[in-house]
């Protein structure tokens, strides 16, 4: 893990014709859903967006389900939120990472995590990192959770929570899930969520085309 150092001077809310953005910037959350086995797919899809900057916070059950060093881009967890704040004077992570992004995107976003935003708990990085989120930024949250899960009445309140705070959602898909079970549920495929991305990138007059 490289060590965070503090990011670049904030870019202006408008781009000037003159002195276009050089780089977008793209905070993944991720979290412990079976879904989080396509964030190495994800990041290297994202990557070929041309100019985008790519981090990664993870929750520590998401770390289960892929391999650190598969992920081509500095990766943060709840450890470094601790092993680099000693004093008053040193950066806190999760502040230092909502000023440095300029769009964050949740994939996947689990049962557990979804129930937490839509509450206000903020007891991970992840968490911490979206509970101060510039709500002038885009935020885009991508459920993925059995079916049973899915539809308990709580879901359709806490993604209705989720929008109601400004989040986009990228909604899941029907299909046969890792446990078996098949229905509505399953993460968005990686090629929607890029697309996705890339259609706020061009709403905002920013780099998103290849």
């Amino acid at each position: 893990m490289e060590p965070f150092s503090p990011p670049e001077p904030e870019f202006p809310a408008k781009k000037s014709s003159s002195a276009p953005q050089e780089k977008y910037r793209v905070l993944v959350g991720v979290t412990g859903s079976v879904a989080a086995l396509k964030l190495p797919l994800l990041v290297t899809e994202l990557l070929k967006i041309p100019r985008l900057e790519v981090k990664v916070v993870t929750t520590e059950r998401a770390k289960h389900f892929y391999k650190a060093e598969e992920i081509p881009v500095t990766l943060y967890s709840d450890e470094d939120e601790w092993r680099l704040w000693n004093g008053r004077s040193d950066p806190v992570l999760h502040i230092e990472l909502r000023r440095w992004a300029d769009l964050m995107l949740v994939a996947p976003l689990d049962a557990n995590t979804l129930a937490k935003l839509a509450n206000g708990i903020c007891d991970n990085l992840l968490t911490c990192v979206i509970r101060a989120w510039d709500l002038s930024k885009p935020l885009l949250f991508c459920p993925a959770m059995n079916t049973a899960m899915w539809e308990h009445p709580l879901t359709a309140q806490q993604v209705e929570q989720l929008k109601g705070f400004g989040y986009t959602e990228i909604p899941c898909v029907v299909k046969k899930l890792v446990c078996g079970d098949e229905g509505r549920g399953a993460m968005a495929e990686v090629g929607t969520i890029v697309e996705s991305v890339k259609k706020i990138l061009g709403e905002r007059d920013l780099p998103a085309q290849n």
